[in-house]
């Protein structure tokens, strides 16, 4: 039998009013890839984070190759040989890639640091691109970290543990930012680093992903072990019923859609990147009340932007958008909540949430300031606190309380405050951007019923989304973005996955014949 190189016995972790970790025994082979399954909340990153020293547990104890550790904090995790990849970066945005890898270990040349000695960035730039290069994780080692697509940031998160050259490596959610291309990019790195002597803890809610990569999947449920078995021995149906304690709905039952007239138009619309150079290129489309339209692409194409130009964090320089006729072209966020629209941001906690706010607070983000949550003088806490505890029941979102500040949640539940939020307004458009990132397959049914009602209701939806099942599931229209381009437009009921894949890549561009709605 192969040694545990790793071994979790008894862990016990309480916060307030929460059993986050209820006497967890885990452990994990050499070479392998142990899969950690479980709904937001059921306490997986917090057994990870005791494993890398950021929590100490109440109870029991850690072994690593058969010695107990006393791991007190992160310094002691890479001293064991643990690097975690944590599923919110834990980045500088004003460093630079280079600058954020030497953190803590900085290299010199001539005398050491603080004894004129100066850091050797040119030294650790060279293997930073020799690591990018063997594990297929490019990067510009020069880039400032604030200016990387979130994409690109995964992969610094990525290559600053294999820097640190840990034997055990812990990632958690790793491919919730991931396009499929760079996922399975990712599994050939971590069947590599397999291969070369490393063991993996896999934290994950994608069930395909555990099937596709694992050899082997413990379950969580309420902070507890469910069971400890191989993909070989259960479908992803029994997976999926062993994480949420019920049957779970893995396909989407979309019905028939029956749209209207035009909500949101797209015409001519180009938005200048970085260099002013154009990320979006003249992109005209066109979303119908009671209609999904979805748009596939690989990150990096686009989307991100056209999204920013269309919710108002970002200023367009030709085209127009219009919403019910009226022209929104440029207008900033209020405004836009003023005229229905609702936004799903990519990135949560840099554009959906105020993290030092409490779940309460966020939850009216965009209704403070108007009745029953203000009179125009006073914001009446009571109010907020009662529609609050209503969001927190309907979208299930897991919290102790919903006066502690969001960023205490897990990042699924912090997805679902943004959802209840937007959802619970009234609305003609909803923009959502990758609306299941990071969910788990609970949620996600969840999730997709309320964006079918969403549509059944009349609103006007534009989803964007790098799942290219998800695209496929939910979507009445299917537009395809390459390059800054919109470069198809497509019935969902002739969608096939191999076009898509096609003009996803850039390999067929014509334009379709019904390219535009009006």
């Amino acid at each position: 039998m192969t040694t545990p190189v790793l071994q979790l016995e008894n862990i016990t972790k309480h916060f307030p009013g929460v059993l986050a970790n209820a006497s967890i025994c885990f452990d994990l082979l050499s070479q392998e890839i142990h899969a950690v399954l479980g709904e937001n909340g059921a306490g997986k990153t917090t057994l990870m984070n005791i494993v890398y020293g950021l929590y100490k547990p109440d109870s029991g104890r850690i072994l690593v190759n058969n010695e107990p550790a006393d791991i007190e904090d992160p310094n002691d995790a890479l001293r064991a040989g643990i690097g975690m990849v944590h599923q919110h970066f834990k980045l500088v945005p004003v460093m630079t890639v280079t600058e954020n890898l030497m953190l803590g270990h900085e290299k010199t040349r001539g005398l050491p640091l603080g004894m004129l000695g100066r850091l050797d960035r040119k030294q650790v730039s060279q293997e930073i691109r020799s690591l990018g290069e063997r594990y297929g994780l490019r990067v510009d080692p020069d880039a400032t970290v604030e200016d990387l697509s979130v994409g690109e940031a995964q992969r610094v998160e990525i290559l600053k543990v294999l820097y640190k050259g840990a034997d055990i490596l812990i990632l958690d959610e790793p491919t919730a930012v991931l396009t499929p291309q760079e996922t399975e990019e990712l599994f050939e790195i971590m069947r590599a680093l397999v291969g070369q002597g490393k063991s993996i803890i896999f934290i994950t809610h994608k069930l395909k992903e555990v099937r596709a990569v694992a050899n082997r999947i413990t379950v969580l449920r309420q902070g507890k072990v469910v069971g400890t078995t191989t993909p070989d021995a259960v479908n992803m149906a029994e997976l999926a019923a062993m994480m949420v304690g019920r049957a779970v709905l893995l396909t989407v039952d979309r019905g028939q859609s029956h749209p209207k007239g035009v909500v949101l138009s797209v015409e001519k619309l180009t938005v200048p990147g970085k260099s002013n150079q154009p990320v979006v290129n003249d992109v005209s489309f066109g979303v119908r009340a009671g209609e999904i339209y979805g748009i596939a692409g690989v990150q990096g194409n686009g989307q991100t932007e056209l999204v920013e130009a269309i919710t108002g964090l970002k200023k367009s320089v030709s085209g127009n958008v219009k919403i019910l006729g009226k022209d929104i072209t440029n207008l900033g966020p209020r405004l836009l909540a003023h005229a229905g629209l609702a936004h799903v941001p990519e990135d949560r906690q840099k554009h959906g949430l105020v993290l030092a706010f409490s779940v309460e607070a966020n939850l009216v983000l965009e209704t403070y300031y108007q009745q029953p949550f203000s009179d125009g003088w006073w914001i009446h806490p009571q109010e907020m606190r009662k529609n609050a505890k209503k969001l927190v029941a309907e979208f299930d979102i897991r919290t102790p309380s919903v006066s502690i500040p969001v960023s205490s949640l897990s990042g699924g539940n912090q997805q679902k405050v943004i959802i209840a939020r937007e959802l619970s307004r009234a609305i003609k458009l909803l923009v959502i951007n990758q609306p299941t990132r990071g969910l788990d397959v609970g949620s996600i049914e969840f999730i997709h019923k309320r964006i079918i009602e969403a549509r059944d209701q009349g609103v006007a939806v534009l989803l964007i989304s790098v799942e290219l099942d998800e695209i496929l599931s939910l979507s009445d229209r299917i537009g395809v973005m390459y390059n800054g381009r919109m470069v198809a437009e497509i019935p969902a009921s002739a969608a096939k996955r191999e076009t898509l894949g096609y003009y996803m890549a850039g390999l067929r561009v014509e334009q379709s014949a019904n390219k535009n709605v009006s």
